[in-house]
């Protein structure tokens, strides 16, 4: 089997079970880089790339439901409402600058 050319947002298993999501691919330099659910970020060779997939210690995965976990989100009170959480009445266009004197 033909090892896979890694995709920036496919997520992979490595044979111990962390779950991570290639982040970038510089074929010049032959890096990956790799976010792990948890946020961790580390480089990977493309050679150790190929021989870990032939070994098979990494494997496809599919990206987790709760993609929070590599990302500083908290939830709101408001989620899975279904409705706009801005209110109807509210402006949410940002204000013109005109008017300010930046040497006040």
């Amino acid at each position: 089997m033909a090892t896979p050319q890694p995709g920036i947002g496919d997520w992979y298993r490595l044979n111990g079970g962390a779950l991570f999501e290639v982040v970038a691919f510089d074929d010049d330099d032959g890096t990956i880089e790799i976010q792990y659910f948890d946020g961790t970020v580390e480089e990977m060779d493309i050679e150790d790339w190929e021989a870990q997939w032939e070994e098979g210690a990494l494997e496809s995965a599919e990206a987790p439901e709760d993609w929070s976990g590599s990302v500083d989100v908290e939830g709101s009170d408001d989620e899975g409402r279904g409705g706009d959480s801005l209110g109807d009445d509210r402006d949410v266009r940002a204000s013109s600058l005109d008017g300010i004197d930046l040497f006040e």
